[in-house]
């Protein structure tokens, strides 16, 4: 069942004020004194007050809809896990709310307090970490929330993803198998999973005895970009013998950057990527990759949601899908 959310007249009992002053302060600031409006706002955030956008019905009873945040609409893995939710919600009528926050905490923070105002019955969320006050507003929302593609951190309530650290441990470990020494990782969007990523390649590494080197570009993924970070690593460090790349964005533009000057991949360079995308499973040489099920993750982010929506119990705190290891034809 839902909270009973803050209303403004749990605001206006505290400050001292009427409901309409303190609804009036809400829409606009300027029409009530400095020292009410300070009052009035440090209130509302104690509280964790969310304006409602719904119908009243809806305060007090399930809206069928889902809220989904998600950092990118157009990175490829984003667009799969949508795939496979709304293979769940759309036969059970549930409407999927989107929002994106361009990997941004705050801008997370902002979308969310949105789709709350709807009086969503729950919400998926693609990150594992966030704002104090985001913690405070699903808290007083008191709904299901399930976090994806990150079986690592510990959970708000429940995750469901595989685990990034140890997939990118078990590529980079099957690319030293294979005779390489002088791994790189090109790093983008330096966010939680590309740092996770970023540590299982560094343990590979130095399990081995060998120094680990990254590259990083705080933009987002994009075949350029892959491109470029090629083309600094042959510049800065010409004895590398292998890239271990955050996504397939970034390796399938360094491939074409290797193919343009003429470096032998996989003789001279071993490519792999992470997530196993369609365009670098249907390029010769198929690319190296880890295959991630994002679809499944969809789905079952989706059921597990609904169950508990309709008030079935938390059985799974961590859910682990599991990832493959692809030696694809370059490495």
């Amino acid at each position: 069942m839902k909270k009973k959310r803050p209303t403004l007249q749990d605001i206006a009992d505290r400050v001292g004020a009427t409901k309409m002053t303190v609804s009036r302060c809400l829409r606009d600031p300027t029409t009530v004194s400095e020292g009410l409006r300070e009052r009035i706002f440090s209130v509302a955030e104690q509280v964790g007050y969310i304006p409602n956008r719904a119908p009243d019905l809806l305060s007090r009873a399930t809206s069928h809809s889902i809220g989904l945040l998600v950092p990118s609409l157009t990175n490829q893995v984003f667009a799969d896990v949508l795939v496979g939710i709304e293979e769940v919600t759309e036969p059970l009528g549930y409407h999927l709310m989107l929002s994106h926050y361009g990997y941004s905490q705050d801008l997370e923070e902002r979308s969310l307090a949105s789709l709350l105002s709807y009086n969503v019955d729950g919400v998926i969320l693609s990150d594992s970490y966030h704002t104090a006050r985001t913690c405070r507003m699903l808290e007083t929302a008191g709904i299901p929330i399930v976090e994806i593609m990150d079986s690592l951190t510990p959970p708000l309530q429940q995750s469901i993803g595989f685990d990034n650290v140890r997939a990118a441990h078990d590529m980079v470990s099957e690319m030293i198998r294979r005779g390489r020494r002088r791994i790189a990782y090109l790093a983008v969007r330096l966010d939680s999973r590309t740092r996770q990523r970023e540590q299982g390649y560094r343990q590979a590494m130095e399990e081995q005895g060998l120094v680990p080197l990254s590259l990083q570009r705080s933009q987002r993924s994009s075949y350029s970009v892959g491109a470029a970070l090629l083309g600094e690593i042959l510049a800065q460090h010409p004895d590398t013998d292998g890239i271990f790349c955050t996504n397939d964005d970034v390796a399938v533009g360094a491939y074409f950057e290797c193919l343009r000057r003429g470096v032998k991949v996989p003789e001279q360079m071993a490519i792999a990527g992470f997530h196993g995308h369609d365009v670098g499973q249907v390029m010769t040489p198929r690319l190296a990759s880890v295959v991630t099920p994002r679809q499944a993750i969809g789905r079952r982010a989706a059921s597990e949601l609904l169950r508990r929506i309709q008030g079935g119990a938390l059985e799974e705190p961590v859910i682990d899908l599991g990832y493959t290891i692809e030696p694809g034809m370059t490495l």
